[in-house]
């Protein structure tokens, strides 16, 4: 199956509708199919400046986001994707790419770069379920294992055969299996894979497995089982199990909007027998109007060797902007934290707070404070500014970010 998948992701990025069945091929159908789908357009010109300290030069990266795409009108049920993709830099790059080499500069991980973003084909003619087989982009509940990593400019997409259903009413079945994950370095990164830094795709044989119930008075139940096997890094491959419970009833009028999660992680395959930690997110809150406050606390373990870890994840919404976090720290962090989120004058306002720790030791690593300002001023356009303060006490070192975003969508 798996060099099968790769096989057909490699032609559907040559031709959409040459993957169509045979039986699909008629030619009225096929060019009603094709004269009825939708094309899409997304351009995200984006700033963004970092100063870190123990780097003589602060960046400034400008980029621009490209993405075009076309969706076939579903045939007999089946339906056709194609979406590129392109990253560029818009004047000289003073940033570190991650691949251009300027090392002086704080890292900026979007890299110039052109691909297929997604190229599958899709089959709803089952009751209640899509299959979905190539390039494609998986996210599932608040993408904090699997995601696409949308901030970053180049998203991250798998090839893979997903499929999707709901069987009853309030019941969602999610399972994939992950051929290769296309991450935001690029096709083009100039490492070896000797390491996950220098690995600018991750060659797998994993199983994604995610199950929800919303039918509960008070709530929505998911549990989880994320099995990722790496063919070139075999050590890493892990195992995690989990389960979920979040909602948001009413208590005298007013919602208690609650998160409680456990996973535990384990080796997988080949993965190394250190690999052993565990993850807990408490969350607590309730809304004033338009104002959302939550305080909360997110640990992932750590025994001093190794610390729990989330390849597949949005990493960068969840533990701070300032990705101090993208990697588990070997004595694991948790994070305590108060968000507060209001609407006024036509605009979203979020600030966050973060007090970070080690799991392990307790250690003091720093404090970091994220501020958003967004508004939709229109069908097509959205606008962003956005801040990360990170304080270092014990783990890594100050550093300060600020984003200025436009997203023009059609």
């Amino acid at each position: 199956m798996k060099e099968t998948i790769r096989k057909a992701a490699g032609l559907l990025a040559v031709t959409t509708a040459g993957s169509l069945p045979v039986s699909a091929m008629a030619a009225d159908t096929l060019v009603d199919a094709i004269k009825g789908g939708t094309t899409s357009m997304q351009l995200r010109p984006r700033f963004e400046y970092v100063d870190q300290d123990g780097l003589d030069k602060e960046a400034n990266a400008l980029t621009m986001r490209t993405q075009l795409g076309y969706t076939t009108a579903p045939l007999n049920g089946f339906t056709a994707m194609l979406e590129f993709e392109a990253v560029n830099a818009i004047g000289d790059d003073n940033y570190n790419s991650s691949k251009n080499g300027k090392s002086e500069y704080p890292l900026v991980p979007d890299p110039a770069d052109t691909e297929i973003n997604q190229a599958s084909l899709s089959y709803s003619g089952f009751s209640n379920t899509v299959i979905t087989f190539g390039r494609q982009l998986i996210a599932y509940d608040n993408q904090r294992f699997i995601g696409p990593v949308g901030w970053r400019q180049n998203e991250v997409s798998m090839d893979a055969l997903s499929i999707t259903s709901k069987p009853l009413e309030g019941l969602t079945v999610n399972y994939a299996f992950v051929d290769n994950v296309n991450r935001v370095f690029g096709e083009n990164h100039p490492g070896d894979c000797a390491t996950a830094a220098a690995c600018a795709d991750f060659d797998m044989s994993s199983h994604l497995l995610n199950v929800s119930y919303a039918g509960l008075p008070f709530g929505k139940i998911t549990g989880y089982g994320y099995f990722l096997e790496y063919d070139d890094l075999e050590t890493r491959s892990q195992q995690t199990i989990g389960v979920q419970l979040s909602g948001s009833p009413k208590v005298a009028d007013m919602p208690l909007i609650y998160h409680i999660e456990y996973a535990t992680q384990s080796d997988y395959a080949d993965g190394a027998d250190t690999i052993d930690a565990d993850y807990l997110h408490l969350s607590l809150g309730t809304q004033f109007g338009a104002t959302v406050v939550k305080v909360g606390q997110e640990t992932l373990s750590g025994d001093g060797t190794y610390g729990f870890s989330t390849p597949l994840a949005t990493v960068h919404a969840f533990n701070g902007w300032a990705d101090k976090f993208l990697s588990t720290p070997a004595d694991g962090v948790v994070d305590t934290y108060l968000n507060v989120g209001t609407k006024a004058f036509g605009m979203k306002f979020v600030a966050v707070y973060h007090d970070f720790a080690a799991d392990e030791g307790g250690a003091d690593y720093g404090t970091e404070l994220d501020l958003l300002a967004a508004k939709k001023v229109s069908e097509n356009l959205a606008l962003a500014v956005k801040y990360a303060g990170y304080s270092a006490d014990e783990y890594a070192t100050d550093t300060d970010k600020f984003w200025l975003q436009a997203d023009f969508s059609f």
